[in-house]
C-alpha cells in the first residue's frame, strides 16, 4: 500500500466522541428509523429472533459496510483538513452508491440531526467545511467528521461507530415492531462483533483513496424495502420512517 493510501493511525474507541456518537440517546434522530426492519415485519420475514440475526447480517454486510467505508473516509480528510471540495467529492459519491431515493433521505435526515448536535458538542472547521456543501450531508460523513476532528479516535473508529448503528437501529426497533425481548435484541447485536470489527478494519484501510475510488456494496434487498416502506409510510401510520 503506498504511503498516500495509509490513513492515519486510529487512536483508542474509548473516545468520548465515538462512545456519544454510538450512544442511542444522542439527539441525531436515529430512533426514528428502523433500517427497513418494519417493512420487513410488515410482510413476515422477520418475525422473531433468528430471522432478524440474518437480517442485521445484511444491513452489516449491505448498507452498514457502505456506510463504514465513508464514515472512514470523512475522519480521515476532517484529520487532514480536507479542502471543501473533498467534501462535496464525498457527499457526491456517497449518494451515487445509494440507489434508493428512499435510504438517502433517511441517511441525510439522521445527518441533519446528527450535525445539529455536533455543532453544539464537537465545532470544527471540518464540520463547518462540510455544512457549507450542504445543509443535509449523509449521516456518516457527519459521524466520520465529528469522530476524525478528535485527536483521540480515527478512520476505524468512525467505521465502526456506524457499522454498529446499522445494527442496533434495527434491533432497537425490533423490540417495539415484535414485542421481541431486549435482551434476545442484544444477543443479535452482540453476535456480529468479529464481523464488526474485521469491517472497520477494512473500512479503515480505503480511508485515503480518492472518492471516486472507494468501494461500493451493494443491498438491492434492502433498497427495495426502502422504498415499500416510504410508500406504504405515505398510506398509513407507521411507527418509524424509514
Amino acid at each position: 500500500m503506498t504511503e498516500r493510501q495509509q490513513p492515519p493511525p486510529s487512536g483508542p474507541a474509548s473516545s468520548l466522541a465515538v462512545l456519544a456518537l454510538a450512544d442511542a440517546r444522542l439527539p441525531g434522530g436515529g430512533h426514528a428509523h428502523s433500517g427497513g426492519l418494519e417493512e420487513a415485519v410488515h410482510r413476515g420475514t422477520v418475525t422473531g429472533p433468528h430471522e432478524l440475526r440474518e437480517f442485521l447480517r445484511g444491513r452489516l454486510h449491505g448498507a452498514g459496510r457502505q456506510a463504514a467505508v465513508f464514515a472512514a473516509a470523512a475522519a480521515h480528510a476532517a484529520a487532514r483538513g480536507a479542502p471543501r471540495s473533498h467534501w462535496s467529492e464525498l457527499d457526491t459519491e456517497y449518494d451515487a452508491r445509494v440507489p434508493s431515493p428512499a435510504q438517502r433521505a433517511a441517511s441525510r435526515s439522521q445527518g441533519r440531526g446528527t450535525a445539529r448536535a455536533g455543532r453544539t458538542a464537537w465545532p470544527s472547521p471540518a464540520l463547518r467545511e462540510l455544512l457549507s456543501v450542504t445543509d443535509s450531508p449523509h449521516h456518516p460523513l457527519v459521524v466520520g467528521v465529528l469522530v476524525g476532528a478528535s485527536s483521540l479516535a480515527g478512520p476505524k473508529d468512525a467505521a465502526a461507530v456506524v457499522a454498529y448503528l446499522a445494527l442496533s437501529g434495527p434491533a432497537s426497533a425490533a423490540v417495539r415492531l415484535l414485542g421481541l425481548d431486549p435482551f434476545a435484541a442484544n444477543a443479535a447485536v452482540a453476535a456480529f462483533e468479529t464481523d464488526t470489527e474485521r469491517l472497520a478494519r477494512a473500512a479503515a484501510r480505503t480511508a485515503a483513496l480518492p472518492a471516486a475510488e472507494l468501494p461500493s456494496t451493494g443491498a438491492p434487498a434492502l433498497d427495495l424495502l426502502a422504498q415499500a416502506h416510504r410508500k406504504h409510510h405515505e398510506e398509513e401510520v407507521r411507527l418509524f420512517a424509514s
